[in-house]
């Protein structure tokens, strides 16, 4: 390992028992029992997953959320204290700066949570667009150690050890409670597709991580029952990509604007002035050239990033920008921008793999059935 990378609360307890690598600077569990196994657990019961390397920045004040408001694309007005939504940050061309969620803690204070590979430029850029507003910026990333519970028992392993009814927390709601006598601030969110949690572990700095120690500790031992797995980066890569979300750096970036990639529904135009407004109204009203849709491969064969994608006419018409062999599914599964008249759903494809042509159709998010599986999946 690089002798430079930075380490997470909990890196001398994973270094226990997982394969780590190196992801965004940081040393992270890639996998414990295998990423099948992992991935699995999630799908039908629950995992654990260790997500400290992301960011944490509080911006609070008088007009936090008129400066949140000019510097996402989402409406930030709409949310009420103990309230979260998924926004992204764009420059002043549209590109997308960073996707992530962000919190309202309070009337006038605010969590932003940067993708681990971001966490810099998104707080140099949060610091550097204040203008006149009355703001305070605070960068709290190594004081918070940061846990997810996903998987269709994921309530009912943190109930045991939660001083608060957990089924009266809804998606994208969030409240500071306790964990095992541990202060936490609790959020049904996650980045699985599952319904699950995302867990703030306070008191729990890179120095002094005992909060987070005893609260992983305690999270795995609820969860026995359940059959609970600790989950690495791999199973968090497969089950994304199963649900439909983007990697920052892979399916998103500068060069991308949310309108390309699927994410209009958090472009509110109608919204006063934003940074990228402009350049985003003007590509709704020309249109936009490419999309991000699903492929779905129905021959023998895993799409990988850079593989190009083919009508049947032997035209280049897309690329591959991530790709996996799905545990649940059994076949190969892709995010994949195409030109835009060529994603419908169901057109069949070629994509390119190791000089062949192998055979794929577009395909809507999630891959899977949700009547069998995430968090609109139907009570048995």
């Amino acid at each position: 390992m690089p002798e430079n990378m930075r380490r997470i609360q909990l890196n001398d307890l994973h270094k226990q028992n997982a394969k780590m690598t190196v992801f965004a600077g940081f040393e992270m569990p890639l996998f414990y029992k295998g990423v099948i196994i992992e991935h699995l657990a999630v799908r039908n019961s629950v995992g654990i997953f260790d997500i400290s390397h992301m960011g944490r920045v509080i911006v609070e004040g008088v007009d936090s959320e008129r400066f949140l408001n000019y510097l996402i694309t989402n409406d930030v007005s709409k949310l009420s204290p103990n309230n979260a939504q998924y926004a992204v940050m764009c420059n002043e061309n549209g590109g997308i700066i960073d996707d992530f969620v962000l919190y309202r803690l309070e009337k006038e204070k605010f969590m932003v949570i940067p993708n681990a590979a971001n966490r810099e430029k998104d707080y140099n850029w949060i610091v550097k667009n204040p203008k006149n507003f009355n703001v305070k910026i605070k960068e709290i990333s190594d004081e918070v150690a940061m846990f997810a519970v996903q998987g269709p028992n994921a309530e009912k392993t943190l109930q045991k050890i939660s001083a608060e009814e957990l089924n009266r927390i809804e998606r994208f709601k969030c409240v500071p409670s306790r964990l095992a006598d541990v202060d936490v601030f609790l959020s049904r969110t996650g980045y699985t597709g599952e319904d699950g949690f995302e867990i703030f572990v306070w008191g729990a700095s890179l120095e002094k991580p005992d909060n987070a120690v005893k609260l992983w500790k305690a999270i795995l031992e609820a969860g026995k029952p359940f059959g609970i797995e600790q989950c690495g980066l791999e199973a968090r890569d497969t089950l994304r990509l199963e649900a439909g979300m983007c990697l920052y750096g892979n399916d998103i970036d500068e060069n991308t604007t949310p309108l390309e990639a699927a994410l209009g529904f958090v472009v509110k135009l109608q919204k006063d002035d934003f940074i990228g407004k402009e350049a985003l109204q003007k590509q709704k009203n020309e249109g936009i050239k490419h999309k991000r849709v699903g492929v779905q491969i129905i021959e023998q064969g895993i799409p990988r990033r850079g593989h190009e994608i083919y009508n049947d006419k032997k035209e280049k018409i897309g690329y591959v920008t991530s790709g996996t062999f799905s545990p649940l599914l059994k076949y190969g599964v892709g995010m994949a921008y195409v030109q835009a008249s060529q994603a419908l759903e169901r057109n069949v494809v070629n994509v390119k793999i190791r000089e062949k042509m192998v055979k794929g159709k577009i395909m809507a998010f999630p891959f899977y059935d949700p009547e069998s599986f995430g968090y609109k999946r139907k009570a048995t």
